[in-house]
């Protein structure tokens, strides 16, 4: 099954894509998967919460999972955070899902 996800790219461009929710993937995979930020400038850690390439912030109430320390750590030494930061890649893609909306944070470059 597929939830509808928005995705608002670094141009400020929307995009309501589908992630599948039975892949095992992240936010952070699904922006890769539909090219919605350069490469080489979303998710150069791999996915791991060790760099902050993939922040995005959240725009809709949906219930998300509790930030885990890494993440927070990774945060708190970023640049452009908002109190509605998040690292995509820390977000698994799950049926509660649908009608995320998130913008990507300016990249760091």
């Amino acid at each position: 099954m597929d939830v509808k996800i928005t995705i608002i790219d670094r141009e400020g461009t929307s995009h309501q894509v589908d992630a599948p929710t039975d892949m095992a993937m992240n936010l952070m995979e699904v922006i890769r998967s539909y090219e919605l930020a350069p490469e080489g400038s979303i998710g150069i850690c791999g996915g791991m919460a060790m760099c902050a390439s993939c922040q995005c912030y959240v725009q809709s109430d949906t219930e998300l999972p509790e930030k885990e320390d890494d993440e927070e750590a990774m945060l708190s030494e970023a640049f452009f955070v908002r109190d509605n930061s998040r690292l995509s890649c820390q977000i698994h893609i799950t049926e509660d899902l649908g009608g995320l909306q998130v913008e990507l944070a300016p990249s760091e470059e």
